[in-house]
């Protein structure tokens, strides 16, 4: 997820936390202890993504490919992040250090917030189809979750305003619940949200601010509210996701009869649970086959023309099926592909990030562009071909190992 969702989810469970332990004797120790969740929730929150420091450890664009949503995006090295965040509290900020120091709350909520902040950035970065592999070295396989765009409003304006309506600082507050209107506004008019889902945001936004106000300082109602329905939102995206999938490979199948799909790849639109984008990768023999478009997960209610314009795809324009638009296909060997991985130890490392792996002159995974054009994790093989093979590069399990007829 984006950096912005993050960070409003750490604040939001922050606070929430702050809420929910007793309150401490002294009001400077209060208003220290929250002071010192929020930070704790926030930093553990967006944490893992240090890891685009490493990138520099391979050449453009493994190094981006295989260390981001990488090392720090597993369980096992939560813990010295989470020891990281612990040292610095402890010798740079003295008011904290006394304060856990006297308080049983204190340490239990700064325990708290720092396993909600980091499972909450591994559990978000899950949701969509980018993936994570978060229990390697012991399980090295790629999972992925297919469920919610990666960068998500819904989750602004649930988590964000009840943070943004508990500041003090009324000018404060009211920029901030302008400039997220503004900005759901503007991703309107650039055809990113539709207009209903705007209008559906914005009323949210609204009742969020006006519960959060009459909760006061110590009142729990609208955050508890905010992420019971942010869950009811994952749980509504995650139904449509398999909804979509299931329809996809049965199109394929029904196109096709007898051949084998994969894997079939769903990305969402923002706050919309009935547009979606696919990928899926099937093949029949040698030959294997990549098809994207854009489907609208029931298509008597919604045509895939009806979908955000922003984000919808502008292809060749065919049908698998009805609701299921066809915008870009592309076939490849699979005895190609399997040579390739075992005999190029650059293709066996960028294969160790490519769940959708179209192979024309070099690689690209086809999740990332419309009408399956180059993009960030394209790769010219030629271009490596006089280096010795990469160092560091991390064990992640090929997403299509299957495919490779490799044992993972």
């Amino acid at each position: 997820m984006d950096n912005i969702t993050h960070s409003v989810i750490g604040l939001a469970a922050g606070e929430l936390l702050h809420r929910s332990l007793p309150s401490e004797p002294q009001e400077p120790a209060q208003r220290t202890r929250r002071a010192l969740f929020l930070f704790s929730a926030w930093f553990a929150s967006n944490a893992p993504d240090l890891d685009l420091i490493l990138t520099r450890l391979l050449p453009s664009p493994f190094g981006y490919l295989l260390h981001h949503r990488g090392h720090t995006h597993t369980l096992l090295l939560a813990l010295p992040q989470a020891l990281l965040l612990l040292a610095m509290l402890w010798l740079l900020w003295p008011a904290a250090r006394r304060l856990l120091k006297d308080s049983s709350a204190a340490r239990l909520g700064l325990a708290l917030c720092m396993v909600l902040g980091f499972g909450l950035h591994m559990g978000m970065d899950f949701l969509n189809s980018y993936g994570i592999h978060p229990f390697y070295p012991f399980n090295s396989r790629w999972l992925y979750g297919d469920m919610v765009f990666i960068v998500e409003p819904m989750f602004w304006v649930l988590l964000g305003v009840p943070v943004i309506a508990s500041l003090r600082s009324g000018i404060v507050k009211t920029v901030l619940l302008a400039a997220l209107a503004a900005a759901l506004c503007f991703f309107t008019y650039k055809n990113f949200l539709t207009p209903v889902a705007c209008i559906v945001l914005l009323a949210l936004g609204a009742l969020l601010t006006v519960l959060q106000g009459r909760a006061g300082e110590r009142g729990k109602g609208a955050l508890l509210l905010a992420f019971a329905l942010g869950a009811t939102f994952i749980g509504v995206q995650g139904v449509a996701s398999a909804v979509g999938r299931a329809r996809v490979e049965a199109a394929v199948q029904q196109l096709n009869p007898g051949t084998r799909v994969w894997d079939v790849a769903m990305t969402a639109f923002p706050s919309h649970p009935l547009c979606w984008i696919y990928v899926a990768l099937d093949s029949k023999t040698d030959v294997y086959t990549l098809r994207r478009g854009t489907m609208s997960v029931f298509p008597a209610a919604l045509a895939p023309n009806a979908c955000p314009a922003g984000l919808a795809e502008t292809g060749q324009g065919g049908q698998l099926a009805p609701g299921i638009g066809l915008s870009a296909q592309a076939t490849g060997s699979l005895a190609s592909l399997r040579q390739l991985q075992s005999h190029n130890c650059y293709a066996d490392a960028w294969l160790r990030f490519g769940r959708m792996p179209k192979l024309d002159h070099g690689l690209t995974d086809v999740r990332f562009n419309p009408d399956m054009l180059p993009n960030f994790t394209t790769i010219e093989l030629e271009q490596f071909r006089a280096r010795p093979c990469p160092a560091y590069v991390p064990g992640w399990g090929h997403p299509r190992a299957d495919m490779l007829n490799l044992r993972e």
